[in-house]
């Protein structure tokens, strides 16, 4: 067991499994799932944890019923201690920390935690805290933790299942697919896995069709483009049909109308046309067309009228019952029953991120002659002693420039000195801010790290006897933490400050530039995430 590499992990996000660990996992999922079909105990027992006392634990701080009764029914298959958090007469209705509560269910010999919960990035948070505690109690075992949906965050179980199920339909082809997304694009967590989920196929096209009120959020469509993804938006599904270009596998979604306040409602039934599927375009759909759903449909207005239960279309029946199969296949692993014949590249064991130089000092010395103090033509006159940061957002609007240089002051303390901020053009017609402060500042290796996350691609001099004595340039950093005054803007985060669970905050770079929340994922900018923010 000690050469399993799925021994013991946590899946919180979907990418928490590599695409070579997810192509095996699908080939164990389709071995159980002929084994079942066919009988074939001998099979199965190899699957099966078999152990009264392998604790896991379902906490579902969320309703549902399909997810939290295929996992109860994965591990009855395992032969596994269940047991339930009921979080009705639970403390953490009460206002006791989610980390108090897990980890004392931990130290009760719990070994995998099945979480459901409105907080995004609660998994996350969980595993390194657990972690932390298993240490400092010296427990034989850290627990793992899978997230069985986090607000609209991720849902990769579901993910897992949908993957499988496009899979089979694709004759087990890992080279291609097409998929139409279809509905609530906005607040559906398992479409918002598809973003890296999609990624376990070489080549990946994606229609997304949905009324702009409930479109895809721009930090999942950015990630998908960002994965090579061809991806292409349509407002309706008869739009879509007009565009001659049509997949063969649909996935719906509900629509959550009720989560976005009255002016949605007053006009939720266009909304609700946009998305349903009509028999009017029956005949307009290729021939081996699927239709998928997470389920449940709503009753009085499925996107699948329930007309089509009965035809070929009907890929979201079986969609659901592989999710049984999936969920025993991820127990199986974590417990380390299967996957010793694993020998692909592992994801999700180690999360730490390869540091790079981003704050680079100026050689000084090169210079023929010492640096003199730059006297800006707009108003900025010389300082014999203190600091000037130019280059600030080159290229951003003065309106814009300004307001940062407020936050930029605010946040590195230097409000109260005297000097202040101006808006420089260079001759390329670019915009920048200009920040001096004349007096004696010392800033240390962390004053300097701050900037970077401020102002990344700005210049700092530090001036003495009128020469420029110290000259630093900052770029982006890869990550962000470390610093109180840090914020992630999305309230349904475990990271933020109203969830009460005094998170550190972390953010990580993507590709494009911006910074994701390590807990929930959401996108920002750099000039979003400090507290002091206007």
């Amino acid at each position: 067991m000690s050469n399993n590499v799925f021994f013991g992990r946590s899946l919180t996000v979907i990418e928490d499994l590599s695409i070579d660990e997810r192509r095996y996992f699908f080939n164990k999922v389709a071995q159980l799932k002929k084994a079942i079909a066919e009988g074939d105990e001998k099979t199965l027992d190899s699957f099966r944890i078999n152990d009264p006392d392998f604790g896991i634990y379902e906490v579902f701080l969320e309703d549902s019923t399909r997810t939290k009764e295929s996992f109860r029914n994965a591990a009855k298959f395992h032969h596994a201690k269940v047991s339930e958090l009921m979080c009705s007469s639970s403390s953490i209705n009460k206002g006791e920390s989610y980390a108090d509560t897990f980890n004392m269910l931990s130290g009760y010999s719990n070994r995998i935690f099945i979480v459901r919960s409105k907080v995004e990035g609660l998994c996350r948070y969980l595993d390194e805290e657990s972690r932390a505690y298993t240490e400092r109690n010296h427990l034989p075992v850290k627990p793992a933790f899978i997230n069985a949906g986090d607000g609209k965050h991720e849902h990769p179980t579901q993910e897992l299942l949908d993957e499988f199920t496009f899979l089979e339909d694709n004759g087990m082809d890992f080279s291609s697919l097409h998929v139409a997304l279809v509905g609530d694009l906005y607040h559906g967590r398992t479409v918002h896995s598809k973003a890296d989920g999609l990624k376990v196929f070489d080549k990946v096209k994606v229609d997304l069709i949905a009324p702009p009120e409930l479109a895809m959020p721009d930090s999942y469509v950015e990630k998908m483009n960002e994965n090579g993804f061809e991806v292409r938006s349509f407002s309706s599904i008869e739009d879509y049909l007009d565009s001659g270009d049509i997949a063969t596998m649909w996935y719906f979604t509900r629509p959550q109308l009720e989560r976005m306040g009255e002016r949605i409602l007053q006009k939720q039934d266009e909304l609700r046309k946009s998305i349903t599927f009509r028999r009017e375009f029956m005949g307009r759909l290729k021939e081996g067309t699927r239709f998928y759903h997470p389920l449940p449909r709503h009753k009085e207005h499925p996107t699948i009228p329930t007309f089509l239960d009965n035809t070929p279309l009907n890929g979201w029946e079986r969609q659901a019952i592989n999710g049984m199969y999936c969920r025993i296949v991820l127990l199986g692993l974590i417990a380390g029953r299967i996957g010793d014949d694993y020998s692909g590249p592992v994801r999700g064991v180690d999360r730490t991120i390869t540091d790079e130089e981003y704050i680079v000092q100026v050689d000084l010395s090169k210079k023929k002659a010492p640096a003199k103090v730059k006297n800006y033509s707009e108003g900025v006159h010389p300082i014999d002693n203190g600091i000037v940061i130019d280059h600030i957002c080159r290229g951003d609007r003065p309106g814009q420039i300004r307001s940062h240089m407020r936050l930029i002051s605010s946040v590195l303390g230097i409000d109260d000195g005297r000097g202040g901020e101006w808006i420089s053009r260079g001759s390329d017609g670019q915009y920048k801010g200009i920040i001096f402060r004349p007096g004696e500042y010392r800033l240390e290796r962390k004053d300097l790290k701050r900037l970077a996350a401020l102002a990344p691609d700005c210049t700092l001099n530090i001036i003495k006897d009128g020469e420029v004595k110290e000259k630093y340039r900052t770029h982006m950093p890869p990550r962000i933490y470390n610093f109180d005054d840090l914020c992630c803007t999305n309230e349904a985060c475990v990271s933020h400050p109203s969830q009460g669970e005094g998170v550190p905050s972390m953010f990580i770079r993507t590709a494009d530039g911006h910074y994701a929340c390590a807990y929930c994922g959401r996108f920002h900018s750099y000039k979003e995430i400090w507290t002091h923010r206007s």
